[in-house]
């Protein structure tokens, strides 16, 4: 069209299109940059939260200064940690005011304050730069916006993930230190403790009751299968029970604490170094410390020692042919009419029957099995579980844990906590622009400052509360698998009575040929019955 620009539309089919003048109405304005913040710090340590509340005011002060910028918000995540950004309300708010194009700019201190993984940061700074949004990142003077600035982020990102797995080591070691000065703190707490609203450890009134009954019914000379069925009844209809997973392992677990005496043995388990983190038992990989009075007790040292000793033992008095009470007793299930097995005896051996079939064969087919098989196949499926089980319940644990915190994300709790927080920080934020700008006086600042502080901090053990009391029972379950597997010998010669109790929570009998075993997170696994010539 030799040199016109094409049009569209009915204009188009016209040769030579009629062009109307608008005179300007006035000098051309151009659009200030929106320009935004993105603070972190990653501990709630004082210093740390000083340096939250500088970089607010400091990049505050930066955007309103520049008559060129117009200041959209300074979102900031307060101690929490740089690993994984799903964890950073602020930070997903910022994601989302740039796709709702209210932002043109990014500000941020550093490749360590935006993401600390590599994947994550260059994840949302391409998506970013694709909404025409830069991040400038002042220490490393990065702008994502120039053509160098992705490889130049990634490089940095690389350095700021090997800095974080530094951090996470230095916070290990503080643990560490803590324990060995007695100041350390165990964030989570057993069934019969909680803290009060200064987040000292306080004995859970309501519950601590259960816990004494436990110990009772032990010492009275009930077993943990017994007691955690009673308390399976009664956790149907009495509420302070119903949070509680009440299974053989879990009675054994309370009876074996020390807590309950109000002293603490830490670092029975540590957190491992190589991905994917996660808690092991320490097998005397790492020193442990006993530390006296950590907080109140529910029961004495003289009732807790006399359990110790009735599970000593107990766990000496058992014997292999199982000619005692049979611990396989109530756990196993027929698979063809779903009654319950009874143990039997005849002939010097010990059996488990369907209860349906010993009354009627003709209503179910399947017969009497040894006992001695159920104890065989579960040393095969011990074998199993311990040489090739482990890193397939460690990625389900991994799978778990990413669909519990995903799901956590939708709480309306725990939404409405994360408002309150986020209000909180941006009272504290204009604060403490007031009080640089001469505007508050320094006792109404101090006196309102420690009210938000207070405020915040109440609102964050709310929601870490929350948080623990949500957490899946499938996942404990599966930890508790994984931790009895790893400190469960590398064979096992012969049936081991405690150790089926604390993996497995019923054998169902598919067929006189195959057992089924449930374990205590609920996975289900197969077994075939390997005969002998009888």
């Amino acid at each position: 069209m030799n040199g016109q620009t094409a049009i569209s539309g009915s204009l188009a089919l016209n040769s030579t299109p009629h062009v109307i003048m608008i005179p300007a109405s006035g000098p051309v304005r151009t659009r200030k940059l929106r320009v935004a913040a993105y603070a972190r710090v990653s501990s709630n340590s004082e210093d740390q939260l000083h340096s939250f509340a500088a970089q607010n005011a400091y990049y505050t002060e930066l955007i309103t200064g520049n008559p060129e910028w117009e200041f959209v918000d300074v979102y900031a995540d307060e101690g929490i940690t740089g690993t994984s950004v799903e964890k950073r309300d602020d930070f997903q708010r910022l994601l989302k005011d740039c796709r709702r194009g209210r932002i043109d700019k990014v500000l941020t201190k550093s490749t360590a304050r935006f993401a600390r993984n590599t994947s994550e940061s260059l994840i949302a700074v391409r998506e970013l730069r694709d909404l025409g949004i830069g991040v400038c990142f002042e220490e490393q003077g990065i702008d994502t916006a120039q053509m160098s600035g992705e490889l130049l982020t990634a490089i940095f990102s690389m350095i700021a993930q090997k800095e974080s797995e530094a951090i996470s080591e230095n916070i290990r070691w503080s643990i560490r230190n803590r324990m060995e000065n007695g100041t350390f703190t165990a964030t989570s707490l057993p069934f019969g403790y909680t803290r009060d609203e200064t987040g000292e450890i306080k004995v859970d009134l309501q519950r601590a009751g259960y816990v004494k009954e436990i110990f009772e019914a032990f010492l009275s000379g009930r077993n943990t299968k017994e007691i955690a069925e009673e308390m399976k009844r009664r956790q149907e209809i009495e509420t302070p029970l119903q949070s509680y997973q009440w299974t053989v392992h879990a009675i054994a677990r309370i009876l074996k604490n020390e807590k309950y005496t109000g002293n603490s043995l830490w670092q029975k388990s540590f957190m491992t170094q190589t991905l994917p983190r996660r808690y092991k038992v320490n097998k005397g990989e790492l020193a442990q410390y006993y530390v006296k009075d950590t907080h109140p007790p529910i029961i004495t040292c003289s009732v807790y020692d006399k359990a110790q000793e009735l599970l000593r033992i107990r766990k000496e008095q058992f014997h292999p042919q199982g000619m005692m009470r049979s611990h396989l007793s109530g756990c196993i299930e027929c698979g063809c009419c779903g009654s319950a097995f009874r143990k039997i005896q005849h002939g010097g051996k010990v059996y488990h029957a369907c209860r349906v079939h010993t009354v009627d064969r003709k209503k179910c087919p399947t017969k009497q099995i040894p006992e001695s098989e159920f104890r065989d196949a579960f040393l095969r499926l011990y074998y199993k579980l311990r040489h090739r089980g482990i890193p397939v319940l460690s990625q389900l644990l991994t799978d778990l844990q990413t669909a519990q915190n995903r799901k956590l994300l939708w709480s309306l709790d725990i939404v409405e906590l994360n408002k309150q927080i986020a209000d909180i920080i941006r009272q504290e934020r204009l604060l403490a622009q007031l009080k640089q700008q001469g505007l508050v006086d320094p006792d109404v600042y101090i006196t309102r400052s420690n009210t938000l502080a207070e405020q915040l901090r109440t609102a964050k053990l709310e929601k870490e509360r929350l948080l623990e009391s949500e957490e899946d029972q499938v996942i404990r379950q599966t930890q508790v698998l994984l931790d009895t597997l790893e400190s469960g010998p590398e064979f096992l010669e012969a049936f081991d009575e405690e150790l089926f109790s604390e993996l497995v929570e019923k054998i169902i009998v598919e067929s006189n040929e195959c057992l089924r075993f449930r374990l205590i997170n609920g996975l289900e696994l197969t077994e075939p019955i390997e005969r002998t010539v009888r």
